[in-house]
C-alpha cells in the first residue's frame, strides 16, 4: 500500500510543460462564458418554438372535406367545411381531386365570401381528367 499523497505521475520538466501547453492550449472562451452563450441560445430557441407553436395552433382559417361523391369518370362533388376565427374575412381554398394513385386529376380554387357564421359548408363540383377517388384540401388562406 502506498502512503497517502504519493503520486505515480512522473515530474515534468519545464520543456515538457511548455510543449504540452502548446499542444493543448487553453480554450479561447472561458467555461462560464461558453455556458452563458449556450443558455442564451437555448432560451431563445425555446421561446421561438413556443411562439411558433402557439401561432400555428390557432390558424386564421382551417378547412376539410366533410363528404365527397364520385359522380363519374370526369366529375367529383364535395362538401367543404370551412372554419374561420374571424368570419368577416373572405378566404380562398384550393380543393384537389386525387386519383387512385394519389395523383391530382383536378383542382379548383374555392372563394368563400365573408359571412356572419364562423363555420360554413360549401358544395363544389370538380371536373377531372380521369376518375377521381377522393377530394382533399391543398391549402386555405385569407383572400
Amino acid at each position: 500500500m502506498r502512503p497517502r499523497g504519493d503520486s505515480t505521475r512522473p515530474e515534468l520538466s519545464i520543456a515538457d510543460r511548455e510543449r504540452l501547453a502548446r499542444r493543448y492550449p487553453a480554450p479561447r472562451l472561458p467555461r462560464p462564458a461558453l455556458i452563458a452563450i449556450v443558455a442564451v441560445v437555448a432560451a431563445a430557441s425555446l421561446t421561438w418554438l413556443i411562439w411558433t407553436g402557439l401561432i400555428h395552433a390557432r390558424p386564421v382559417v382551417s378547412a376539410n372535406v366533410a363528404a365527397y361523391t364520385v359522380v363519374s369518370d370526369r366529375r367529383i362533388d364535395a362538401t367543404v367545411t370551412i372554419d374561420r376565427t374571424d368570419p368577416s374575412v373572405p378566404v380562398v381554398c384550393r380543393v384537389s381531386a386525387q386519383a387512385e394513385d394519389f395523383q391530382p386529376v383536378g383542382e379548383l380554387n374555392l372563394p368563400v365570401e365573408a359571412t356572419t357564421d364562423r363555420v360554413v359548408n360549401v358544395d363544389v363540383s370538380i371536373t377531372t381528367l380521369r376518375r377521381a377517388t377522393t377530394a382533399v384540401i391543398r391549402e386555405c388562406s385569407p383572400a
